[in-house]
């Protein structure tokens, strides 16, 4: 992700390699941040959006897509939402705990065909962790990308992921940071409704017309906001999207993640809207 960090030889595609745990974050009710570092090796290469399968010992492994570099310590950073054996297994991991790593796999997001260009990124629920290090990378490369535009949807404000981060992002300058969740509590103030809601808001900082789009979030919502964009002036060739699906062996050969032709962990997770858009449109595939 940075000019610092290199590739790490020999990494196997299929036995994990041990990492520990630096740090564990709780950003909700059920998900949480873990910073992790390799044990053997001091480096480890990824491309933003790509994932790692990460394996808590003796009980089995799950892919995750790698949110974010932790500056100065080059800690791997991993949101993951305890919904499973697995995931909650991996959140009650302590500082100095053992995890396996495979990977990285899969495509990521392409960030040098779009520099110079104006980036919107639009972000559903624990989308934003898939959204998160091409935007750490945009802001750490500001002067090789022109306006920056990140707008998030969550369901509450409970359900919002990376607070204290959001908050310094909406200070920062080149930056633009809009808010919307679907329900309220007795605190919020900001804007109430669905994330395609404010697109009038972003059109103010860019112009959508000429912008790239990086978008990850449940799928309907995805298929919801690339309808909405073309109206807005956005033609589909310039909307990138994360998918998130059943990945099992990460190397396209189960065939858990298959969508139509495409498997999502080889020849994704990042795909150019036009590729899947037939795809997204057939009910229940």
């Amino acid at each position: 992700m940075t000019a610092e960090v290199t590739t790490v030889p020999g990494l196997s595609l299929f036995v994990p390699r041990t990492f520990q745990v630096t740090s564990t974050r709780r950003e909700t009710r059920d998900t949480y941040t873990l910073r992790i570092r390799p044990l053997e090796g001091s480096s480890f290469s990824f491309q933003p959006g790509q994932f790692n399968m990460l394996y808590a010992f003796g009980i089995g492994e799950v892919p995750i897509s790698i949110s974010g570099v932790r500056p100065r310590t080059y800690d791997l950073e991993h949101t993951v939402r305890a919904v499973g054996c697995v995931t909650r297994a991996l959140v009650r991991l302590r500082k100095g705990a053992p995890i396996g790593v495979r990977g990285p796999f899969g495509r990521g997001w392409p960030l040098e065909e779009i520099r110079g260009r104006d980036v919107l990124f639009l972000a559903g629920g624990i989308g934003l962790a898939a959204l998160r290090a091409p935007l750490q990378y945009m802001l750490a490369q500001r002067a090789n990308y022109g306006q920056i535009v990140l707008l998030y949807g969550a369901r509450s404000p409970a359900d919002l992921l990376y607070r204290t981060e959001l908050e310094r992002w909406r200070q920062r300058s080149g930056l633009h940071v809009f808010i919307t969740v679907d329900r309220v509590d007795a605190y919020w103030r900001g804007h109430v409704g669905v994330v395609t809601d404010l697109l009038p808001l972003a059109e103010r900082s860019l112009d959508l017309k000429r912008a790239i789009v990086l978008m990850c979030g449940p799928e309907v919502m995805m298929r919801v906001a690339a309808r909405m964009l073309e109206v807005h002036g956005v033609t589909p060739e310039r909307i990138y999207l994360s998918l998130e699906r059943n990945m099992k062996c990460a190397v396209g050969f189960c065939g858990h993640c298959q969508l139509g032709p495409a498997f999502i962990c080889r020849d994704g997770p990042v795909f150019a809207f036009p590729e899947v858009q037939p795809l997204l449109e057939v009910r229940e595939l």
